[in-house]
């Protein structure tokens, strides 16, 4: 790498007789000197994909509309709202049910409106640092929460897929690099908004929640 280092991710995998530790590819030293400024992490790639939150949204939301979709995006204001978040972002450390929305079709041939059903999230503590990590589905975000203001953390993580049991670490493949802002968009509910995601859409749109009794 070039001009910064990677990151190793410390999360939880769910495998498929239960639940599986995936321990940290860099020792213990290093992960306590881990930066809490995510300005010094985010490659320019994703630092540009942060700035350029709002040009994404609104570009999302245009193309779900003209596909027909405005219904939908209507039945959930605040989680489709980008200017709906409110103060205090942090989620308490815990299991949590969470669902992806994809907004705008990334290239020709595909949907502009996708929506998948509840899946297992897990916030974990990591040192001085909380983890997001989906458990279940095809296609996992795993990373790290930094601090940045009173509404937001930005999230800086990697993909998952399939059945991998390992985790690529922040910075070595651009193609699997992920970076998004956690915003509370009401009483115990989040969300995880990545902008220009590598693939499929133009925004995807995680909802964050307890999981139900």
């Amino acid at each position: 790498m070039t001009g910064r280092r990677a990151i190793a991710i410390v999360a939880l995998a769910l495998a498929a007789g239960g639940c599986q530790t995936i321990a940290p590819s860099a020792p213990a030293e290093v992960a306590d000197q881990r930066p809490t400024d995510w300005r010094s992490v985010a490659s320019t790639a994703d630092r540009k994909r942060i700035a350029g939150w709002r040009t994404a949204w609104v570009a999302a939301l245009r193309a779900a509309r003209a596909a027909g979709h405005g219904d939908e995006l209507a039945a959930r204001p605040a989680l489709f709202d980008p200017d709906a978040a409110l103060p205090n972002p942090y989620i308490p450390p815990g299991d949590y049910r969470c669902r992806t929305t994809k907004l705008g079709a990334k290239s020709a041939g595909l949907l502009d409106y996708v929506a998948y059903g509840w899946f297992t999230c897990r916030i974990a503590a990591e040192q001085d640092i909380f983890s997001f990590a989906k458990l279940t589905g095809s296609q996992r975000p795993v990373g790290l929460l930094f601090d940045d203001s009173d509404r937001r953390q930005v999230f800086l993580g990697t993909l998952q897929l399939g059945d991998e049991s390992g985790i690529i670490d922040y910075g070595i493949d651009g193609d699997r690099d992920m970076a998004g802002l956690v915003e509370r968009i009401g009483a115990n509910r989040w969300r995880l908004v990545l902008p220009y995601p590598a693939f499929e859409s133009l925004l995807d749109v995680i909802e964050i929640s307890p999981p139900v009794d």
